[in-house]
């Protein structure tokens, strides 16, 4: 098997990998920096597929709820996320204390490529978003 490739260095200045249509330094970084927090379960979905597509794990721990979040992260550097296709949302409003996204992301590995299809629940405590679990 061939080590994987390193990963291109994103800029502020480069397209989302969330694909919001956004720079990433209008999207996702600010709530990766810990700028600000994302104001809806989408939002925070779309970030967490940014993170996971430039290897964030520290987000991913940092946004997912106490309950549920493991207690180390490791992300495989070999698995490239490409897209996120947002499916459906089912509450998750700023003015809600639950949402669902469900959502399918696709990638690529030395298999090949593949997807995920899932639909995640979300909580909002204390005015922060956080991913809870897959349904």
């Amino acid at each position: 098997m061939t080590p994987p490739k390193p990963r291109a260095a994103l800029t502020p200045a480069g397209r989302c990998p969330c694909l919001s249509g956004e720079t990433f330094g209008a999207c996702c970084a600010p709530f990766h920096r810990g700028d600000s927090a994302a104001p809806t379960a989408e939002r925070l979905m779309r970030s967490r597929f940014s993170a996971f597509a430039v290897g964030d794990a520290e987000y991913l721990l940092r946004t997912w709820h106490p309950s549920t979040v493991p207690n180390a992260l490791e992300l495989d550097p070999a698995r490239r996320w490409t897209r996120l296709d947002i499916l459906a949302t089912d509450r998750g409003s700023m003015l809600d204390t639950e949402g669902v996204v469900e959502f399918r992301a696709f990638y690529r590995s030395p298999d090949g490529a593949g997807d995920q299809h899932e639909s995640s629940r979300f909580v909002r405590e204390g005015g922060r978003w956080y991913y809870l679990d897959a349904l």
